[in-house]
């Protein structure tokens, strides 16, 4: 028998042959992702020490969540960082359109927002959290540490205490007032913390791809669907992110058929893509995402509180995920900061957080499941051209009705702001 090994692979006899380092703090967050970076910052501006762990090297992951909303570009006016944000490269969508067989549909007027960007912006997640990362380490009390691989959470009395880690250097203790589980829906925190989940369920997959842009392209609309699938296109820069909507467990049988027939069902769904679809040259040019909608039932326990995707998974329709987990993290920061900095942060607190952030939760899983059942399913089901949905009709007969998708979706319910 070899010897013992922990859960991230390093032979645990070795483990105490390395370097161990332990940090106090008043605040641990498990996860660089939105939810984390956000929350970090709002924090330690707040005057709450911060401890940030990211268990990769850089944020460059691609096939991430790009949109940024009107609401959180709200947030970022109330910062003072909606300037340095628009000098990145981003696009900026002052409608959206959805396209069903050859008809285009307008579903989405941000024009008449009451906030300063009447847009949503379109920007690779790697940048727009280097962003937040540059403003939050102006602060002496914010500490980012990258390549610390969260492996299980300090619990005493039944309460949690802080997380241990393995960084390049060795082991690492971190010790803490409140843990924030932001560690996305694979979540190791919310896993270690043994807390129950309600599983919605998603019948799609996605998988993304990407495929070249040139300066003669017209502009694509947000999503397509023919055919009987679906094809959501964002633009960056000189390519396209492109995810094809695929029937959950579908990918074995569409492996099966063979990368030709899926260039030919791209091709079908964007004929204008034909000439150059032969860039998607292997398997490993496509990556698969499997859709999750979940949430958990409980938060948070003593010590801990898990928000953003740790706490509940979204789909894709919208783009809602990256836009709530902000929210959640604002919100943390309006209703910890106070405790965190004289040390007595309660369960009542962490209840307090779930209840507020549940709300719009619940709202916008409610409403995925509605746009699954009424257009993604009903896409599906069509093998030929569709039509658009009458409910999408009534937005090109009545423009006036794109507005309510803008304040509803994309506004955001109960949107936080900035204390």
């Amino acid at each position: 028998m070899g010897p013992r090994k922990s859960s991230s692979g390093i032979e645990l006899a070795s483990l105490s042959r390395v370097k161990k380092t332990s940090i106090v703090t008043q605040a641990c967050i498990v996860g660089g992702g939105p939810a984390g970076m956000m929350a970090g910052l709002l924090l330690a501006r707040a005057g709450v020490e911060v401890v940030v762990l990211e268990k990769h090297k850089d944020f460059f992951r691609d096939f991430r969540g790009d949109t940024v909303h009107p609401a959180t570009l709200e947030l970022l006016h109330e910062l003072g960082m909606l300037q340095e944000f628009l000098k990145r490269p981003h696009q900026e969508l002052r409608k959206l359109d959805v396209q069903f067989g050859t008809e285009v549909t307008t579903i989405c007027d941000f024009s008449h927002l009451p906030t300063h960007c009447r847009f949503m912006a379109i920007m690779p997640q790697w940048d727009f959290l280097d962003l937040i990362a540059q403003e939050a380490k102006k602060y002496g009390r914010f500490q980012l540490i990258m390549e610390a691989n969260v492996t299980q959470l300090i619990i005493e009395n039944k309460k949690v205490l802080g997380v241990k880690a393995i960084i390049p250097s060795g082991l690492l203790d971190v010790r803490a007032e409140l843990t924030l589980g932001t560690d996305g829906r694979h979540s190791i925190v919310r896993s270690c913390a043994k807390l129950p989940i309600y599983d919605i369920g998603a019948p799609i997959d996605v998988l993304w791809m990407q495929i070249s842009r040139r300066s003669s392209d017209r502009e694509q609309p947000l999503a397509r669907f023919n055919y009987g699938s679906g094809l959501a296109t964002i633009t960056r820069g000189t390519y396209y992110q492109c995810g094809l909507l695929i029937k959950k467990g579908g990918l074995a049988e569409i492996k099966k058929k063979g990368l030709p027939a899926l260039r030919r069902k791209i091709v079908q769904i964007a004929p204008s893509f034909r000439d150059r679809i032969g860039e998607l040259k292997s398997w490993d040019d496509i990556k698969h995402l499997s859709v999750e909608i979940n949430r958990l039932r409980q938060w948070w326990r003593p010590g801990l509180l898990c928000i953003g995707d740790a706490a509940h998974a979204m789909g894709p329709q919208g783009g809602i995920g990256i836009n709530l987990a902000i929210q959640d993290a604002v919100a943390v920061a309006n209703m910890l900061a106070k405790p965190l900095r004289s040390g007595l942060v309660t369960t009542k607190h962490l209840r307090s957080v779930q209840k507020r952030r549940e709300f719009p939760t619940r709202f916008y899983q409610g409403l995925q499941r509605i746009l699954q059942k009424r257009v993604f399913d009903k896409a599906f089901e069509n093998s030929g051209k569709p039509s658009p949905p009458w409910s999408f009709r009534l937005f090109q007969t009545f423009p006036i009705l794109q507005r309510i998708p803008a304040r509803i979706i994309w506004m955001g319910a109960r949107p936080e702001h900035i204390h």
